[in-house]
């Protein structure tokens, strides 16, 4: 007998943070996450950036079910792992289904232990808007200026 190959289904999911743009693939597995092909340690040296990503996974309680597949550009490491972190929360709030709005006249209803609001909650869902300002012309940078001299 053949074995029938069962389709994998993804979870997509898009973050962005300062110029960084993270696309992140999530799929039941054994709770491997793979960055531009290599590992989350690999990849993420400081232990800030590491807890960025896993964050929501920690806090959906899906670090050990779901293998990560994440392709990040742009930006800085700090920058790629926000981007990353809001990419994954996106990934698991579409796994759940949350991504349709509830019809007319009816209340929104929220999925397995209301995953949507931890979410929201702890900041995951939420872009930080913050980006550099840029150099104006006349000016050594954004703000700071040449040295005035009076005569």
């Amino acid at each position: 007998m053949a074995e029938t190959k069962t389709k994998k289904v993804y979870h997509l999911g898009t973050g962005r943070r300062k110029t960084s743009v993270a696309r992140v693939r999530l799929v039941e597995g054994t709770g491997k996450i793979s960055i531009n092909g290599r590992s989350l340690e690999d990849y993420f040296t400081e232990d800030k950036d590491r807890a960025a990503v896993v964050g929501p996974l920690e806090l959906a309680e899906m670090r050990n079910r779901l293998d990560a597949i994440i392709t990040v550009r742009g930006g800085g490491i700090t920058g790629q792992a926000g981007a990353i972190c809001q990419g994954v929360a996106r990934a698991i709030k579409e796994m759940f289904g949350l991504n349709e709005a509830p019809p007319e006249g009816e209340a929104p209803t929220e999925g397995p232990g209301g995953i949507a609001k931890k979410l929201r909650d702890s900041g995951y869902l939420t872009r930080d808007g913050r980006m550099k300002e840029r150099k104006k012309y006349g000016r050594k940078g954004a703000r700071k200026a040449f040295q005035f001299s009076k005569r």
